[in-house]
């Protein structure tokens, strides 16, 4: 799991400077009475409502310059350009890749859950695989999973999962906006699905132990930090891009937030907090193959 070229898009006019400005600060005039009106309903602090209004503002990257037709178009075909791609695993070689199938990736689906820490900062849910996995046994990621037939969607298919994982129960999650998708290792097209927790003591974590070791939440704002940071260089089909490691310790436990997982939180904290990350990214573009073989992991 590691990213790849995320397409460059402008950044939402910045609402407010920070998101940790006293309760007192004023709101802009054009947000104020929305406000004021959504706080009683949705359980949210002001500066949690102003986020999620910023949020719902954000619209991914089209996935081509042309117009919609052509996106779906180009969605249908084998050779779609995604976001990000999973970390190399093994490589299949180019005789492999023009005689396989035609290639149609499955969709899956992330839960960016987000909510205000004690000091105000925001912090994202995490979790660490349960090592008994046959895939990505051990590592942290985010919950969700593969999308099934009867999802009406990619939020409800990472609030489903995120149930199924961890016990959040969905009523409890504000979902604000899904970002531009991204390619794991696997060949899954994973879109992230940001959404707000109003209230973190409502939800007691219950993690399925047949998939989850351990529930934790991180600071969003640290996958824009040159802190506690390492890369690795890799290459794909003559571009080199960079894998983030981002090392993290909590009431004692000490964890490594790497590839997929860390591309797609370094693009949500960039989102939210209206900034590029403090290092270089190098994530180049990549087409992926038209088709593949069973079982195929992207060298």
């Amino acid at each position: 799991m590691l990213p790849l070229l995320r397409r460059t898009s402008s950044l939402l006019p910045s609402i407010f400077s920070s998101l940790t400005l006293p309760s007192s600060s004023p709101l802009p005039l054009s947000l104020s009475k929305l406000v004021i009106m959504e706080i009683p309903n949705s359980g949210l602090s002001t500066r949690l409502v102003v986020l999620a209004q910023q949020l719902r503002l954000y619209k991914p990257p089209p996935t081509s310059d042309d117009d919609d037709e052509e996106e779906q178009r180009m969605e249908d075909s084998a050779e779609k350009v995604v976001a990000q791609v999973g970390f190399p695993e093994s490589a299949t070689s180019a005789a492999q890749v023009r005689t396989a199938e035609r290639f149609s990736p499955k969709r899956a689906a992330v839960l960016i859950c987000l909510f205000e820490g004690d000091a105000g900062e925001l912090r994202v849910i995490l979790t660490k695989r349960s090592s008994r996995l046959s895939t990505h046994s051990g590592e942290v990621s985010l919950p969700g999973g593969k999308a099934e037939a009867t999802d009406a969607n990619d939020a409800e298919t990472a609030t489903r999962e995120a149930k199924e994982e961890i016990g959040l129960d969905p009523s409890l999650v504000n979902v604000v906006t899904c970002l531009e998708p991204f390619l794991s290792k696997h060949l899954l097209r994973v879109i992230p699905v940001i959404g707000i927790l109003s209230n973190k003591k409502d939800f007691n974590p219950s993690p399925n132990a047949a998939e989850v070791e351990t529930v934790f939440d991180a600071p969003l704002e640290m996958f824009l930090k040159d802190e506690n940071r390492r890369c690795e260089e890799r290459v794909w089909m003559g571009d080199k891009y960079l894998i983030h490691y981002f090392d993290y310790e909590i009431d004692n436990n000490k964890y490594v937030i790497w590839g997929l997982t860390a591309g797609i939180l370094i693009r949500a904290a960039s989102i939210v907090y209206q900034k590029p990350p403090a290092f270089i990214e190098q994530n180049p573009k990549f087409k992926v193959p038209s088709g593949v073989l069973k079982d195929t992991t992207l060298p």
